[in-house]
């Protein structure tokens, strides 16, 4: 375990991701629709961060207040650090809006505007939306001792009312929910592609009058509640996991509030009301000039105004499958006996290569069973009728479903009910492990006997996500490969809790202990005066094993560069500590997502990719797999990754210590490339577009 001081925190490290995103907002140099859409992901990333990790640290605060994490904080001092870190980021995210991305819309006919500004036609039209469509939707909630305080749903945006009676001259507090199943902002003409929009919860404020007939409406204010989402499922009492999470999943709906956004200026009054009712510690109260809850700006994201946003981009089928007839199934698995096949999307599609492999397997009489993982997926999954469409037709298709993939229960749930109806056998993976590798086998009869193919990838088997997640995917015919995946699935499906395998690293069992031995070689080989580096692209970099394993590599002279979308606990360029490594992190027009690992071994290199970040839950507490890369042309793409990657040519941030600082110019004042725009012009001139 490193010294505390040698760590950051894991919660601290996100916020600092999350600044990285507001930074893109910030950034004048990209489209300004697309700088809407940064604002809303940094206002998804924080909802999910409340309902998922400071709600987290909230429960330690009643079961252990003592505790020390590794970072060397009590729980109360982390959500005191969150609390300042989130006061800070909002405000910037609320400024950012309101002084420089409203008033840039504006400057191209898009408004968010307010009642006042509407002209006599504009206010007649929204009145009669109102009285048409809201009014009848609403459902005002009193409070006074014959009416207790209304249960607040979650991320709900909500008015809080103060009314007076004219004859007693009482006070009341009552909240109108702005419904969610409507549309939060409202064009304010009939006029087609209208781009001027009224706030749903302005319209409804100025008609309160008619929600409470004969009261006196003194004031009202916007607030928000954040609800502890996170789901504790006990496994090992459970009969039917199935059944178990559905419950799980009703009850959840009514965590404990985590967080409340308010409207700037409300009364104290009616705010000491609200966190004494939903029990809110102060340091989670947020307060926020109007609008809240910027999430809703993906309207604004998603106008067709192709000049405010980025270059239409259109994946390409990769190069080994471009001459293949797509209705040809013999051709498309001639191809892969060929050689194995590297994908790399978005920028390779991820419809003709791995959603046309399930099709084709589903659809060939000569496939005899597909075994499949499913992490997430999209709501339309072709993958999914694929594996309905193979069972329907007589083979034998296993589908090791993730039912607890966080945020996408619900959705997993359906699917297992619809895929055992059609005959799919679905199982839920290994007792107390999420299922998060990547991993696909098809099963086929030929000439020469039964032959197996796989797809093994870093990304989740969802076609609407791989148009904008940066993954890759490897499809093989390799029989060492297939064999290897032939042993995992009958862990996940049956027991086989001892299987070996030879060009895979598997979490629980191999996956730790794998990857430490490869680091500790590259030290012992640097110390040796022979050939040794480490390069990693990843999620996250929590794990303290490794982050101290990464620092004795260091110490030893090894170069290590990493680079880190989200977390990183390690602290880079601690003389004597951590010198010799550099960290990055690259965000953009695509989520990047890929998961690589590089070891210089010796000058034998070894590349690996797959599913695992390097945290605690993916190396101890999920089945993930990693592969061994084997093709030269495939070792040669991946270390291209890289350099492009670290390259200072590149826009990217760089952390020192705990600071991260974005380098966007050269010392020339002139803008560095873009990593995901050189792949976007490299593809696109690889296929003569």
């Amino acid at each position: 375990m490193p010294d505390s001081a040698h760590l950051i925190d894991r919660e601290i490290s996100w916020l600092s991701f999350n600044e990285r995103v507001l930074e893109l907002a910030e950034d004048e140099s990209i489209p300004l629709l697309e700088r809407v859409r940064f604002l809303t992901i940094f206002a998804s990333n924080l909802d999910e961060f409340y309902m998922v990790r400071v709600a987290s640290v909230l429960g330690k605060i009643e079961t252990n207040p003592n505790l020390v994490n590794s970072a060397g904080f009590t729980p109360s001092e982390l959500i005191e650090a969150i609390s300042v870190r989130v006061r800070e980021l909002t405000q910037r995210h609320a400024k950012l809006f309101k002084q420089k991305i409203a008033p840039e819309l504006k400057l191209h006919d898009i408004e968010i505007i307010h009642w006042d500004d509407l002209n006599d036609d504009e206010h007649n039209y929204v009145s009669k939306i109102f009285s048409d469509r809201i009014f009848p939707v609403l459902t005002p909630l009193a409070v006074d001792p014959s009416h207790p305080f209304p249960y607040i749903s979650g991320l709900s945006l909500n008015l809080a009312v103060i009314v007076k009676n004219p004859k007693s001259s009482e006070e009341y507090f009552a909240r109108v929910k702005v419904p969610p199943i409507l549309s939060r902002l409202i064009a304010v003409s009939p006029t087609p592609h209208s781009k001027r929009f009224l706030p749903l919860e302005e319209l409804i404020a100025i008609h309160l009058q008619e929600l409470f007939p004969g009261m006196l409406i003194q004031d009202h204010y916007t607030f928000r509640v954040t609800r502890n989402q996170d789901i504790e499922l006990e496994e090992e009492d459970s009969e039917d996991l199935l059944n178990s999470l559905e419950q799980e999943l009703a009850r959840r709906r009514f965590g404990p509030p985590v967080r409340l956004e308010i409207e700037e200026g409300i009364d104290e009054h009616l705010l000491k009301t609200l966190c004494d009712e939903l029990d809110i510690n102060p340091a989670n109260v947020l307060s926020l000039p109007a609008p809240l809850d910027l999430t809703d700006l993906t309207k604004i994201a998603d106008l067709d105004l192709p000049k405010l946003k980025y270059p239409a981009f259109r994946s390409r089928t990769v190069a080994a499958l471009r001459e293949v007839d797509s209705e040809e199934p013999d051709l498309f698995f001639a191809a892969i006996r060929q050689g194995e096949i590297l994908l790399h999307h978005p920028y390779e599609s991820f419809t003709s290569s791995v959603v046309q492999f399930l099709q084709h397997a589903a659809q060939d009489p000569n496939v005899l069973a597909i075994k499949q993982t499913l992490y997430r997926t999209s709501g339309d999954s072709p993958i999914v009728e694929a594996l309905i469409e193979a069972a329907e037709a007589g083979k034998q298709v296993l589908a090791v479903i993730e039912i607890r993939a966080r945020f996408d229960e619900q959705a997993n749930v359906r699917w297992a009910r619809k895929l055992e109806a059609a005959g799919v056998h679905v199982v839920y993976g290994l007792m107390g492990l999420k299922t998060h590798a990547k991993i696909s086998l098809v099963v086929r009869d030929e000439a020469q006997g039964l032959r197996l193919y796989c797809h093994m990838g870093t990304g989740n088997y969802n076609p609407k996500t791989a148009r904008f997640y940066e993954d890759l995917g490897l499809l093989s015919a390799d029989p060492l490969l297939t064999e290897d995946l032939t042993k995992l699935f009958n862990q996940l499906s049956g027991f086989a809790p001892h299987s070996t395998y030879s060009r895979l690293l598997v979490a629980p069992r191999t996956l730790r202990t794998g990857l430490l031995e490869k680091i500790a070689l590259e030290t012992s080989n640097a110390k040796a005066g022979k050939p040794a580096g480490i390069q990693v692209k990843l999620n996250s970099l929590l794990d303290e094993e490794f982050v101290e394993s990464l620092y004795e590599a260091s110490q030893a002279g090894v170069k290590v560069d990493l680079v880190i979308r989200g977390i990183c606990s390690l602290k880079p360029g601690i003389p004597g500590l951590s010198e010799n490594i550099e960290v990055r992190s690259l965000l953009g027009r695509f989520l990047e997502h890929s998961r690589i690992y590089h070891f210089v071994n010796g000058g034998d290199d070894e590349y690996w990719v797959g599913s695992a970040d390097l945290m605690h839950r993916n190396l101890d507490r999920r089945v993930e797999s990693l592969v061994r890369i084997e093709r030269p042309a495939h070792k040669t793409s991946l270390q291209e990754v890289f350099d492009l990657s670290l390259s200072d040519k590149t826009t990217s941030w760089h952390q020192s210590k705990e600071k991260w600082v974005r380098v966007a110019k050269n010392a020339a004042g002139e803008p560095l490339q873009d990593l995901q725009s050189v792949y976007i012009k490299r593809y696109k001139k690889t296929t003569n577009v």
